[in-house]
C-alpha cells in the first residue's frame, strides 16, 4: 500500500508551479464526458446561472471522478455569482457557513452545493476581517474573498480538483494540468505545499484520502512537508476533524488510509492514545485496527450498514486495557474499572475529535460488553443474548481474538450458544458450571446464609 507514497521520478511541470491565466481547453472530442452523465439538477443550475449572465461550471470531484469512470458522490458548481445573487435566482437555496460561505440548493433529497469563485487572501494586515482572516501560523480562519475564475482555479487544493466542466459547451477548462495528473495517477498540490498546508492543515488528510480512494501516488513535493507539519492538525477544530475522519474511514478504503496516516505521522495528532498503544504494543494494536478497517471496507463494498461507533471503538480499544488494569490495581472491580477508564479515554479523545454522544454511548456499551460476555452462569447468558448491544459486543470479541487476544475460547462458545436450541443451551451452561462459575476465574465455593438459600430456592437470580 505504501507504494502510494513513493516519490514521483518525474519532475513537476513548470506550468503547475506558476499561475496560468489561460486554461488548457479540452473540447468535447478531446475528453469522454457528456452532459447526460451529470446530475440534471446540477446541469440545470449551471444553465440558469449562465442565462442570468453569470459564469458557472461543474467543478472539482465530480469532474475528476467522471474522467476516472467513478460515480461521483455529489455534484458541485462554481460560479461568479455571489451567495446572495445565487439565492435570488433559486427559491430552494439556502446560504450556509461562516468560515467558507456556500449555497445549498435543495431538490428533494439531493443537494447541489454552489460556491462563489474565491480569490487569494490579501497579505495586508488591515484586511476586512468579515471576509478574510488568518491566524499566526497562516491557517485561514475565514475565506470569503471572491474573485475570478482564474483566481478560483489557483485557490483549489489539488490539480485534479481544478477542472471546470461547462455542460452547455461540453468543454473542460484545465488551469493546473489536472488532466495530465489524472492520466499519470498523481496527487499534486497547486502552489507551494508548505504554504498550502499551513493555510489549511486538513489538506494533508485530503491528500491521503484521495491517494487511497483513487489509488494514486502523492507527488514528491506534495508529500515532502507532511511529516513535519502533521502536528498542525492539533489546531483544527475537533468538530471539523470528526467529519474528516468519517470521510477517511467510511469511504471504502480505510485499511489503506490507516497505513498511510501512520507512515506520514498523521495518526498521532488524530488519535494520541491509540498512537501510544501502537508504539508500545505494535503487533496487537496494528492487527486489531487493521482487521476492523478491512471488515469495514468489506461491508461498504457489499452495501452493508456500518456504524462509526464500532469503528471508533476499534480505533480506541488498544489504549483501554492498560487503563483498566491500572484502576483494578487500585482495588476497583473489573466492570466499574472498565466504565471509568472508558469515560476517561473518550473524554480525552473528544478533545481532538468531537465524537457525538450518539456514538460515544454505543462505544462504551460495546466495551462494557467485553467485561460481561465472560459472565455466563445462570440466566446471564440469555440476558446478554437479549441485550441490544450483544451483536456488536460479540463481533468485537471476535475482532479481539483475531488480533491475538487469548479468551479461552469465549468467542467460539458464544458462536455455539447462539446456534444451539434451548436444551443445548442449558447443557452448555451446566457444562460451564462444572468447570467454573462462568466468570472466567475458575470454580469458587461460597457459604450461603439461610436467607440466601431461601432466595435460591425461590428462583431469585443473584
Amino acid at each position: 500500500m505504501l507504494k502510494k507514497l513513493f516519490q514521483s521520478l518525474r519532475s513537476p511541470s513548470r506550468r503547475t508551479q506558476h499561475k496560468r491565466s489561460t486554461p488548457e481547453v479540452l473540447n468535447s472530442g478531446q475528453h469522454s464526458l457528456q452532459k447526460a452523465q451529470f446530475s440534471r439538477y446540477a446541469v440545470n443550475i449551471v444553465e440558469r446561472l449562465q442565462n442570468a449572465g453569470y459564469q458557472a461550471y461543474l467543478v472539482g470531484g465530480c469532474v475528476r471522478d467522471m474522467l476516472l469512470n467513478i460515480t461521483p458522490k455529489d455534484f458541485d458548481v462554481a460560479t461568479s455569482a455571489t451567495p446572495e445573487q445565487i439565492r435570488a435566482e433559486f427559491r430552494n437555496a439556502r446560504i450556509i457557513g461562516r468560515r467558507f460561505k456556500l449555497v445549498h440548493i435543495h431538490f428533494g433529497r439531493e443537494i447541489i452545493e454552489v460556491a462563489t469563485f474565491r480569490a487569494n487572501h490579501p497579505q495586508d494586515e488591515d484586511e476586512d476581517s468579515n471576509q478574510s482572516s488568518r491566524n499566526e501560523s497562516g491557517r485561514i480562519l475565514r475565506d470569503n474573498v471572491y474573485g475570478t475564475l482564474e483566481d478560483d482555479a489557483q485557490r483549489r487544493d489539488f490539480t485534479i480538483n481544478a477542472l471546470y466542466y461547462d455542460p452547455v459547451s461540453e468543454r473542460i477548462l484545465d488551469y493546473a494540468n489536472g488532466v495530465h495528473d489524472i492520466r499519470n495517477r498523481l496527487i499534486r498540490l497547486i502552489g507551494d505545499p508548505t504554504q498550502r498546508y499551513q493555510e489549511d492543515p486538513v489538506r494533508m488528510l485530503r491528500a491521503v484520502r484521495f491517494a487511497a480512494k483513487l489509488d494514486f501516488g502523492i507527488e514528491k513535493h506534495t508529500v515532502a512537508p507532511i511529516r513535519k507539519l502533521a502536528p498542525m492538525l492539533r489546531e483544527i477544530p475537533s468538530a471539523r476533524l470528526f467529519e474528516e475522519v468519517l470521510k477517511l474511514f467510511l469511504s471504502g478504503y480505510a485499511a489503506d488510509t490507516f497505513e498511510m496516516l501512520v507512515d506520514l505521522k498523521l495518526f498521532e495528532p488524530l488519535f494520541p492514545a491509540s498512537f501510544e498503544a501502537l508504539e508500545h504494543n505494535p503487533t496487537y494494536t496494528h492487527t486489531l485496527i487493521s482487521e476492523a478497517l478491512i471488515n469495514t471496507d468489506l461491508r461498504i463494498q457489499q452495501n452493508k450498514p456500518v456504524t462509526p461507533a464500532f469503528l471508533f471503538a476499534a480505533l480506541l480499544w488498544p489504549a483501554l486495557p492498560g487503563r483498566v488494569l491500572r484502576l483494578q490495581a487500585k482495588g476497583m472491580p473489573p466492570i466499574p474499572a472498565m466504565q471509568e477508564a472508558a469515560h476517561e479515554l473518550i473524554s480525552e479523545q473528544c478533545q481532538r475529535i468531537a465524537i457525538p454522544k450518539r456514538f460515544t454511548l454505543p462505544i462504551r456499551e460495546i466495551w462494557d460488553m467485553q467485561e460481561r460476555l465472560p459472565r455466563r452462569s445462570g440466566k446471564r447468558a440469555d440476558l446478554l443474548l437479549d441485550n441490544p448491544r450483544f451483536r456488536a459486543g460479540y463481533d468485537f470479541l471476535l475482532l479481539r481474538e483475531t488480533a491475538g487476544e487469548q479468551t479461552d475460547g469465549l468467542g467460539e462458545w458464544w458462536t455455539d450458544y447462539q446456534d444451539a436450541n434451548d436444551a443445548g443451551r442449558r447443557d452448555m451452561i451446566r457444562d460451564l458450571g462444572s468447570k467454573d462459575d462462568g466468570t472466567g476465574t475458575g470454580p469458587r465455593k461460597r457459604r450461603r446464609s439461610p436467607a440466601g438459600k431461601r432466595k435460591r430456592a425461590a428462583g431469585t437470580d443473584e
